[in-house]
């Protein structure tokens, strides 16, 4: 079975099996687990920020980045389908107590006069605009990429209105693939940025936040009440920091899968494709034909493709490191015949 529903539904290959048993523990919540602290004085260094945190998910990097940047009663200005907003479960009003401004955009890169718009009046009966998240890339956009241009001139903005800035960059690494930049020039920008280790670089678990030694200090604070002492982490430390050190070549690879599949399936009868849209491990295309789309998703998976239905008529699949040049042949074929 091909599954191209996510790039989260890798495993982890023998040798990075070796590594997580291998891998020296403590106890994280002491802030004795060597791994850990290893991986998260890699990143730092990487992203060239000051400290790093090891959490569970994006979704609480997130989570914490917002706090941590924010008090109650705030708002946030996010993009309309943004991670955030769209799939982490009103978790920003139930942990920080703000609520989420949403800003359309093409691409995931909101207009500043748009951004402008958003900030809310210096007036008791409004809450204080006082953070910007983007999302790069930008999942529900087709894995776009925010360019450092575009992230620059938010930069500016934001400093100009003594707004913060976070980075969801869940799958910040194919951006960095595609682009052929260097990591700290994406981050220096933010006050505070997730990355993802579970996705394309194919560990079971966690993401890192990156900020300032003050803010990750709150941060850890925060992730203690949330749940996310995890005490001998380095087993899963262990697992990110074998991805990021021998899994990272492997994502200029899916981000050319992506390429080659989207163009394949293009002229297929029933098939629209934007190929502008595709620039990472991302495709998302309508089915046009006669079925209902829940109907061609399972004639895919009855030919053994799996991918997921995301709409009306649209179907996203997702590249990775399980999945090679021959899977993405047999993919296309199977979305052609199955939209024939």
């Amino acid at each position: 079975m091909i599954d191209l529903r996510s790039d989260t539904i890798t495993k982890p290959t023998p040798s990075m099996l070796d590594a997580i048993m291998s891998a020296s523990l403590g106890d994280d919540v002491f802030g004795e687990d060597p791994t850990t602290n290893e991986l998260q004085d890699y990143m730092a260094d990487l992203f060239g920020k000051e400290a790093a945190l090891f959490v569970s998910s994006g979704t609480m990097g997130n989570q914490l980045g917002i706090k941590v940047l924010t008090n109650p009663g705030d708002e946030i200005i996010v993009e309309a389908q943004s991670h955030i907003f769209f799939y982490e479960t009103a978790a920003p009003s139930l942990i920080s107590g703000v609520q989420l401004n949403t800003v359309n955009s093409e691409r995931g890169m909101m207009k500043i006069d748009d951004i402008e718009n958003a900030i809310r009046p210096d007036t008791y009966y409004f809450p204080k605009t006082s953070l910007i998240a983007l999302e790069n890339t930008h999942n529900r956009h087709s894995g776009t990429i925010l360019s450092l241009a575009h992230i620059e001139e938010v930069y500016s903005f934001a400093k100009e209105k003594n707004l913060k800035l976070h980075l969801d960059g869940a799958r910040l690494w194919n951006a960095l693939a595609a682009t052929d930049t260097e990591p700290a020039e994406w981050a220096k920008y933010f006050d505070t940025l997730t990355i993802c280790f579970s996705k394309g670089l194919g560990a079971p678990a966690g993401s890192i936040l990156l900020a300032n030694k003050e803010n990750i200090e709150k941060a850890r604070h925060w992730r203690k009440i949330l749940g996310g002492g995890m005490r001998q982490s380095g087993i899963l430390a262990a697992a990110a920091l074998y991805a990021v050190r021998h899994n990272l070549s492997q994502i200029a690879e899916d981000n050319r899968n992506a390429r080659f599949f989207a163009e394949k399936i293009s002229t297929a009868e029933n098939i629209n494709v934007d190929l502008s849209r595709v620039e990472t491990n991302i495709v998302y295309f309508d089915y046009l034909g006669d079925k209902e789309i829940a109907d061609f998703v399972n004639c895919c998976e009855d030919e053994g493709l799996k991918m997921f239905a995301t709409g009306k008529n649209t179907v996203r699949a997702v590249f990775h490191l399980h999945i090679s040049r021959n899977d993405v042949d047999v993919a296309a074929e199977i979305v052609r015949h199955c939209a024939d």
